[in-house]
């Protein structure tokens, strides 16, 4: 019995539920990334350099063996990914480190509060 409960006292925990809920957006951000590159990025920018290099498909670009094309394809998606969480954490910071302004003068009742500490300290 306290099994269970370690069990579900460890699971029902804030830091356990929050990373499962980040691994399943993880992962289907990155479904959306990958769409973004395979279906987005490769046919309107890569495909007029594979073009050129008469290529059809960024997976048929070897080099003897080695399948490079897959390689550069996957490192486009880091590269995405990376930019893109860069821009949400960098918002994220601007919005949690704006400060407010600390007023030039303070208000009266700082003043009334300031006045009787003074006298306190006397």
């Amino acid at each position: 019995m306290g099994f269970i409960k370690e069990f579900k006292d460890f699971i029902l925990k804030g830091n356990v539920v929050d990373l499962a809920v980040a691994v399943v957006i993880g992962a289907a951000f990155g479904t959306i990334v990958s769409s973004m590159v395979d279906d987005v990025i490769t046919p309107l920018l890569l495909t007029p350099a594979l073009k050129a290099a008469h290529v059809e498909n960024l997976d048929k670009l070897t080099w003897g063996l080695v399948k490079y094309g897959n390689f550069l394809s996957a490192i486009l998606k880091f590269i995405v990914i990376g930019l893109v969480l860069f821009g949400v954490v960098k918002a994220m910071n601007s919005i949690i480190n704006k400060k407010v302004p600390d007023p030039k003068e303070p208000s009266s009742t700082d003043k009334l509060l300031m006045e009787i500490r003074d006298i306190l300290k006397k």
